[in-house]
């Protein structure tokens, strides 16, 4: 026997860009924006303190613009060659995010 019953359930309807207050919605795309987190723990400066923002895609890569620059000015004087092309990049091409894409 088969017993149904109308439930209300929460489901995200839109995220909101934390940086400029843009919808990440795309219409027929759904929702395309970027996490930045962080969950520090024991022995840090900020433990048990926990963190998430939501970037666009404008305001994401932004961000990691401004993480490269970084990066690029602590490494100057290093005798290492540094190729910053594809900071932060972990695939490419991997639309259905299996994993099968090329990296970096």
């Amino acid at each position: 026997m088969k017993i149904t019953a109308m439930e209300q359930t929460e489901s995200i309807s839109d995220v909101l860009c934390d940086v400029c207050g843009d919808s990440t919605r795309i219409e027929g795309y759904g929702l395309q924006f970027g996490t930045l987190r962080a969950s520090w723990g024991y022995g840090s400066t900020h433990d048990g303190e926990r963190y998430e923002v939501h970037l666009c895609e404008p305001c994401f890569f932004r961000t990691i613009s401004g993480l490269r620059r970084e990066r690029m000015v602590n490494t100057m004087f290093s005798d290492e060659d540094q190729n910053l092309g594809d900071f932060g990049r972990i695939a490419r091409d991997d639309f259905f995010k299996e994993g099968g894409g090329t990296s970096s």
